[in-house]
């Protein structure tokens, strides 16, 4: 089984992807196309199987050609939907049964899948936008790695917070490869109003993970950057979370993000987010 983080792949052996026990999870976790293809296998199926129950005796649905599955067929896509045209209609007691059977599967049918549908649509999802690169410059004198995100919706958002982490391949003694999670810490992890942008900021002092290292340690030692945030979306009334990942070839050493907030001749504070990634040198980094 695939977990994705990003660009970053883990997989897992032993694990379930879908659990009898567990079908709301399954189903909330799926993609929209793979959604819309459960509904409709799920939908035919159903179908499928009214139908062959009606073949079982012949006449139990007036009208129906005798032998016609297509006819049948049809009749139970119009049951389960609770339309009926006319055309065709139960005719003994053993179609009356099937087709109340079918009902009742329609309309349980039709609201699980309903209410599925609605807390996909309902989930609020982060639209906050990331810088291609993390970048590592100098800030107040102290090299600083530093990562760029957006709002990227036109209404407001508040409280927001950040956690960046590291994941870092270790060598132990004995010859073993792990990859342990080390906090970075944030100089401003918390950001009460996240109208335009913000720039997150660990700097690498004595105290940093990352103390010592040179640019080819970033990639030699796997390092992977994760960084997640929660803001709430006052246009949504929810708190919404997200997550973005850079590898180590991901980080540009010596740059600094351009400017892309500007103040304009009316004095409207402007961002423009087509900036977000855009990089220039800093001359002034130094850095082991």
């Amino acid at each position: 089984m695939r977990v994705r983080l990003g660009a970053f792949e883990l997989r897992k052996r032993g694990a379930v992807r879908f659990d009898l026990r567990e079908p709301y999870h399954f189903a909330v976790s799926l993609s929209w196309p793979h959604f819309a293809l459960l509904f409709l296998c799920l939908n035919l199926a159903i179908n499928v199987l009214f139908a062959g129950f009606y073949l079982l005796q012949p006449g139990s649905v007036a009208n129906a050609r005798s032998g016609s599955y297509s006819d049948v067929f049809f009749f139970s896509m119009e049951t389960l939907a609770t339309v009926g045209y006319g055309a065709m209609s139960p005719a003994t007691f053993y179609g009356h049964v099937v087709s109340a059977s079918e009902i009742i599967t329609g309309m349980a049918f039709t609201a699980i899948m309903t209410g599925l549908t609605f807390v996909r649509f309902s989930r609020g999802r982060a639209r906050i936008l990331y810088a291609d690169k993390a970048v590592i410059a100098n800030y107040n004198g102290v090299p600083t790695l530093m990562v760029r995100i957006a709002n990227g919706r036109t209404s407001m958002m508040t409280n927001g917070r950040a956690e960046l982490s590291a994941l870092i391949g270790e060598l132990t003694q004995e010859g073993q490869f792990y990859r342990r999670v080390r906090d970075l810490q944030l100089s401003r992890a918390r950001l009460p109003m996240f109208p335009l942008t913000w720039t997150l900021m660990h700097q690498i002092d004595a105290t940093s993970p990352l103390h010592g290292w040179d640019a080819e340690a970033f990639v030699t030692r796997q390092l992977r950057l994760v960084l997640t945030v929660e803001v709430h979306d006052l246009a949504l009334g929810a708190d919404v979370r997200d997550i973005k990942d850079y590898g180590g070839a991901d980080i540009a050493i010596g740059m600094r993000y351009t400017d892309a907030v500007s103040i304009d001749e009316h004095g409207h504070t402007i961002a423009d987010l087509g900036l977000l990634s855009d990089l220039e040198p800093d001359s002034g980094t130094s850095f082991a």
